[in-house]
């Protein structure tokens, strides 16, 4: 039976469709639709509820360590204060999942994982823990609101002072304090490709917070936004979805995150087989994929788990698709082998037998607002 987050009934009376996702009932759209959220977020503001995501702690002396070892990115290095993101592997370069660390303290970190895979992470990082390290999961204590867009700081800092607000990205004020004196951690982060904070809160303080942006905001356009919404921006924004663009069967390496794999490094787990990965996308014909953007060309939309055709021959598989809102044009992400992954290379994408054209295109579709102008 799936759960309610501690804004389930705030979403009802706002008219949002509610459907299960990662365990819980979540608003998929509201009465505007997905695409007026969406266009909120990339030309003004949009308020989601991403309770549902896992929030772990880990504390200890040997933290850093462990983490350094455990995810492929590098946090001994981390400052306080500031958030860095990463995949995790198992030993044959496959993914458990991606999450993102931030750095509270020299000896305690604070950790962002997917929703469907919040138990199966913690059985893993526990298992592999070694030394002064614990292991804590405080998901059910919290909430978690997203406030993003380009008109999101504007909106934040009529209820947070400016010592409450961080001032750069993949950065965090851990003692925020928010709508006069609600306690919080408010983090630069987002999963939208615009500017944007992550506000984790007791879950007893979220409808009240809530309500606050929604009313600050309504000079702004900003409107409540579904699942719809947070998928057709993360596309856009060419960000990976778990499950999609990131499985066990698929590797960073395959998924373009190299900027996320700290090679430096001297051992981590998966770094072997991540390594010969990498070795080989500089060899065409190895058998290496690639994660590559599709835009249609014409009429159709593209689907997820739909063949991507050169001439007859199947080449590789859509990962996601759909319409996009801002380019308004379908595209989609896929996985093609590298040596056909080059930009400009005309394919087609069979969605329910019938071929659509399209371009394998740069990722991101779109660019942050900052980056438009």
């Amino acid at each position: 039976m799936e759960r309610k987050t501690p804004l389930y009934d705030l979403h009802v009376s706002l008219g949002g469709t509610m459907v299960p996702f990662g365990g819980y009932l979540l608003p998929v759209q509201y009465p505007a639709g997905i695409r007026k959220e969406h266009m909120a977020v990339r030309e003004g503001c949009g308020l989601f509820d991403v309770s549902h995501m896992g929030e772990f702690t880990m504390r200890g002396s040997d933290a850093a360590g462990n983490l350094n070892r455990i995810l492929t990115n590098r946090y001994d290095d981390l400052t306080v204060g500031k958030a860095r993101y990463s995949p995790m592997c198992y030993e044959d370069g496959g993914t458990v999942d991606d999450l993102i660390v931030y750095r509270r303290g020299e000896e305690e970190f604070f950790l962002i994982v997917n929703a469907d895979n919040r138990e199966k992470d913690f059985n893993w990082i526990r298992e592999h823990l070694s030394g002064d390290a614990d292991l804590g999961d405080v998901s059910e204590d919290l909430a978690l609101i997203a406030l993003q867009g380009p008109k999101a700081e504007e909106i934040l800092r009529r209820s947070a002072g400016p010592d409450s607000i961080p001032a750069k990205n993949y950065s965090a004020v851990f003692d925020a304090r928010i709508c006069r004196n609600i306690p919080c951690m408010i983090g630069r982060t987002g999963y939208t490709g615009e500017d944007g904070f992550e506000i984790c809160l007791l879950k007893e303080y979220a409808e009240t917070v809530f309500r606050k942006f929604l009313e600050d905001g309504e000079e702004y356009g900003i409107l409540p936004c579904g699942l719809g919404a947070r998928d057709t921006l993360r596309l856009e924004a060419g960000m990976p979805l778990y499950g999609h663009e990131l499985s066990r069967e698929i590797s960073p390496v395959e998924a373009g995150l190299d900027f996320a794999v700290n090679w430096g490094k001297p051992d981590f787990m998966g770094r072997t087989a991540l390594m010969k990965q990498k070795n080989a996308l500089a060899e065409p014909g190895k058998g290496i994929r690639k994660r590559v953007g599709i835009l249609a060309e014409g009429r159709g939309i593209f689907r997820e788990h739909c063949p991507v055709l050169i001439g007859e021959e199947e080449i590789g598989v859509t990962t996601s698709g759909t319409f996009l809102p801002y380019r308004k044009v379908s595209g989609a992400m896929a996985m093609v082998p590298a040596e056909c992954a080059s930009p400009g290379t005309a394919v087609e994408v069979l969605v329910r037998g019938r071929k659509i054209g399209g371009t394998i295109t740069p990722l991101p579709f779109v660019l942050p607002a900052r980056k438009r102008k």
